[in-house]
């Protein structure tokens, strides 16, 4: 695994990820502190569940997943993050313990921040502290609002909301034909959005019909309205 100090390109990387995106350059720089970069080959378990909280990642690239496992030994994945996401820190924050366990997906370069520094630099600065919790506030929220929607939606509409959301990042936003690109395999996709891989077959084939194709990682949508309705 290949590791670095980080360089002055990784903190201006760092500093508009949504944990530090209120703060100071310096104030990132002070939190950051001494961290290194490493990278990480698909497959590592970087924690499980029950591991104690000691440090929280940030995705400098590649790609993580967060995944609990049922007492049947099912796989439920909880969130798949990218570059420009932190993941860990409510754990570290809150009960000490990862609620969840997390796996490279993608071969990942990522910076690990150990709880007692960045604990001694929030005591030292309370400022820094309440706009920390401000910001993980609103992720918990958001993570409540996706967790609401999936008990209500139908799998196709799950997907549909998932190819929705891969348009919304690239920031398009117009009626017509469009282009979206998978960020990773279906298997993992039909894992996100809480459904079986069977059933992401038989989804797949009703956004056919509204005009979705799906040639490998590549999606066509003939008519965006006509998703979005």
């Amino acid at each position: 695994m290949a590791s670095g100090i980080l360089s002055d390109d990784d903190f201006l990387r760092l500093a508009p990820i949504s944990i530090f995106a209120e703060l100071p350059l310096e104030a990132v720089r002070r939190l950051v502190g001494g961290a290194t970069a490493r990278e990480f080959p698909r497959h590592t378990l970087l924690f499980s569940q029950g591991d104690p909280a000691d440090r929280f990642y940030v995705i400098l690239g590649g790609r993580v997943k967060l995944f609990v496992t049922t007492e049947e030994g099912d796989e439920n994945v909880i969130e798949v993050f990218g570059a420009g996401n932190s993941f860990g820190e409510a754990a570290m924050f809150g009960t000490g313990k990862f609620p969840v366990s997390a796996e490279v997906v993608e071969t990942a370069r990522l910076v690990s921040l150990p709880a007692e520094a960045l604990m001694a630099e929030l005591d030292a600065d309370k400022s820094l502290s309440f706009m920390m919790l401000a910001v993980m506030a609103r992720r918990h929220r958001r993570f409540q609002k996706e967790i609401s929607d999936l008990k209500v939606k139908s799998p196709g509409q799950r997907l549909g909301s998932f190819i929705l959301s891969l348009v919304e990042i690239e920031g398009l936003d117009h009626q017509g034909p469009i282009a979206a690109r998978l960020p990773f395999d279906k298997g993992l996709i039909a894992a996100r959005i809480g459904i079986k891989p069977e059933s992401l077959s038989r989804a797949l084939a009703r956004l056919r019909d509204i005009g979705v194709e799906c040639l490998g990682r590549d999606v066509e949508i003939a008519d965006i309205g006509r998703l979005q309705a």
